[in-house]
């Protein structure tokens, strides 16, 4: 009770709502969700996409809320209600742990445009610069000409007749892969590190233990800007966005409905693994923020707000983004199919360049730049401090004391810091790559599969319902809601989620960047970055299954009967002669009752307190030829029980008033 007394709490239930909301909403909402939704069929992608929310997302949701709410634990603690299943928290520490190493350094990679757009004019607005090849081209370069570049680039004139016939690249571009991240080759090749870029991510992780220092309650303060400025920041560059010629028929682009899109099965794959994208489940945040909730917050109200904020974030920044594009277009007198792109590209080269030609430009760069910081560093504080609390409440004894705790905090900091430096090399844009690629696929999928299988098929579903009735109360409403959620939980989203393992099985195709196909060593990484996490599944659930006896179990059921041997009793010699077996039986002291070996019972009474230990008296000592059985209670004591005594015919009979408790029914306790 001492321990449960001292966990920290929200202050409000605000913090931890505007949490939830600054954890769901990040790059992705801007990055990902627009480019999804014109790929697949535009406003006909919102169909699969709110269906997946609805069959998969809020039931996932609401499952991980209320588990963590009602045991108050962290994603790894928490599985003492299954200690077999106990991988799959450490299975969504690992995911959130490597999630943290690449989302930082996209961070890094904001806070460094950020403080490139502080000056006068911005250093991707034409090709002039030392790291632009013969290549680039911007608005005043005419390669009609005989001197495309006015003059201004006499060492390319050599090679013009190539140039000319060679892909153009944009000044944004070339700014993004050779002055930024000073892309090399291939992934075999790192290339050093970049140390402006390594600064800036450790001026990341810095502004991360900062926050993260004193917990939630830091945490919890920092969230109400964090979580909320974005939506401003949003609404200004839409109402910028809409005013630019072309804007228009970008955003037409991104809301007409290709109603043929929604016949193929990779729209709605697609739209699943957006869902756990957008709402960062299975990844254990959700667990471990709901762990600091009061018993009776009402988490089903913030299961439906939330996901629904979040999923109408997505739509809504698809118009600032596509409002730009059709503007991008316009200026280029292209097609939105050349414009438009997703992942770091859309942030990193095609918005910036829309920037550049829009009048006061870094004004612009710097709000939309600061806008995406503050969207990363939102997602980045949860994903940070779901590794640090499952670590913590696995040893709470050892994080006692408020020093160690903040010492542990910028340890793992630092740590992580150092394991991104591989990301931070001129060559890190592969790895980061690799690992977007392969962490959020998977991982999350299978970690989702099991923990529904874990909690409502193996825990049960009616037990976890009482639960949830503990904390919330039983009225008409709640029973209303549980008939979706039964069957959401019990049926359709693990039949959902298997369906999307399998689609995504067949469809895996190898990993690229781009044009570039990762090599053997690179795809295997990959597979290797997938394994990481789901390797402890089957890894704790066999291990605790052996501790738990199946060792023995095993042996027994693949060792012979008594009755093995040759068929005809003059050939039963040696071992197999009766003589021997019974010389066997009295060695053995078997004397038809049940004795309890105390070793053996040492992992059952660590996960079932309440199971006595049977202490069966010698029939040698037995007084006036009545047994007597003590037992040894959990408190100290000692009180009179009846042994188990195997009758004639194999079963285990019980006399008496005494019952184990390890062996009561639920209904009966």
């Amino acid at each position: 009770m001492g321990e449960e007394a001292k966990r920290a709490g929200w202050s409000n239930q605000v913090e931890f709502i505007l949490t939830l909301i600054g954890y769901a909403v990040g790059l992705g909402n801007v990055w990902r969700f627009p480019y999804l939704a014109y790929k697949n069929g535009g406003g006909a992608f919102l169909i699969p996409y709110f269906v997946s929310l609805a069959l998969i997302g809020v039931p996932l949701f609401f499952l991980e809320l209320s588990f963590g709410q009602f045991a108050s634990l962290g994603p790894i603690k928490i599985w003492i209600v299954n200690p077999a299943f106990k991988g799959l928290g450490f299975a969504m520490t690992i995911v959130s742990a490597l999630i943290a190493l690449y989302y930082n350094v996209v961070i890094a990679w904001c806070l460094y445009y950020l403080f490139a757009s502080m000056t006068s004019y911005l250093p991707w607005q034409d090709c002039d610069n030392e790291w632009n090849t013969c290549s680039c081209a911007d608005a005043t370069t005419n390669f009609s000409s005989p001197d495309p570049w006015n003059g201004r680039r006499p060492d390319c004139l050599a090679d013009l007749a190539s140039i000319k016939n060679g892909s153009k690249n944009t000044p944004s571009s070339e700014y993004f892969t050779r002055k930024v991240l000073g892309v090399t080759d291939s992934w075999t090749d790192p290339g050093g590190l970049k140390w402006d870029v390594t600064l800036c991510n450790l001026l990341a992780w810095i502004i991360v233990f900062l926050v993260l220092s004193k917990g939630i309650k830091s945490l919890g303060k920092v969230v109400y800007f964090t979580a909320t400025f974005p939506y401003v920041l949003l609404t200004v560059l839409l109402v910028r966005g809409l005013t630019l010629e072309g804007s228009h028929e970008g955003v037409m682009y991104y809301l007409t409905p290709n109603w043929e899109r929604l016949s193929d099965a990779s729209v709605w794959s697609d739209a699943a693994v957006q869902i756990f994208y957008s709402l960062s489940a299975c990844s254990g945040g959700l667990i471990a923020m709901a762990s600091y909730n009061k018993f009776n917050n009402n988490v089903l109200r913030d299961s439906l707000v939330v996901p629904l904020i979040n999923c109408l974030t997505s739509f809504y920044a698809g118009f600032v983004i596509f409002s730009v594009l059709g503007f991008m277009a316009n200026y280029k007198h292209d097609t939105m199919e050349h414009v438009a792109k997703g992942g770091p590209g859309l942030t990193f080269i095609v918005y910036p360049e829309a920037l550049a030609q829009m009048p006061v430009a870094p004004l612009w760069a710097i709000l939309f730049f600061f806008m995406m910081a503050t969207l990363g560093f939102s997602s980045q504080f949860s994903i940070t401090e779901t590794v640090i609390t499952g670590v913590m409440d696995e040893f709470p004894g050892f994080f006692s004391s408020r020093v160690k705790r903040i010492l542990f905090r910028a340890g793992v900091c630092a740590v992580a810091f150092i394991l991104g430096l591989p990301m931070t090399c001129r060559g890190g844009e592969y790895t980061l790559n690799l690992m977007d690629t392969f962490v959020g696929g998977f991982p999350l999928l299978f970690v989702g599969l099991f923990e529904i299988i874990a909690i409502i098929y193996v825990y049960g579903f009616f037990r976890f319902k009482r639960d949830i009735e503990l904390m919330l109360g039983s009225n008409i409403v709640i029973s209303a809601f549980f008939l979706y959620f039964g069957a959401t939980w019990l049926l359709i989203s693990p039949v959902a989620l298997l369906a999307v393992i399998i689609f995504k099985a067949i469809q895996t195709k190898p990993a690229t960047d781009g044009s570039y196909v990762y090599p053997e060593g690179g795809q295997a990484l990959g597979w290797l970055i997938v394994l990481a996490p789901l390797i402890w599944i089957p890894v704790i659930f066999f291990f605790e299954a052996f501790r738990n006896g199946l060792g023995k179990l095993l042996k027994k059921i693949n060792s012979p009967e008594e009755n093995w041997g040759p068929a005809l009793s003059e050939n039963k010699t040696g071992r197999y002669s009766d003589e021997y077996k019974e010389r066997m039986k009295q060695r053995t002291g078997s004397n038809g009752y049940t004795i309890s070996n105390p070793e053996e019972q040492s992992s059952s009474e660590k996960y079932a307190r309440l199971q006595a230990t049977f202490v069966t008296s010698n029939q040698a000592n037995i007084p006036n030829g009545k047994e007597e059985h003590m037992v040894d209670m959990e408190n100290g004591t000692k009180q009179n029980g009846t042994a188990q005594v195997k009758d004639g015919t194999g079963e285990t009979g019980t006399s008496g008033q005494f019952q184990n408790p390890a062996f009561v029914k639920d209904d009966d306790k």
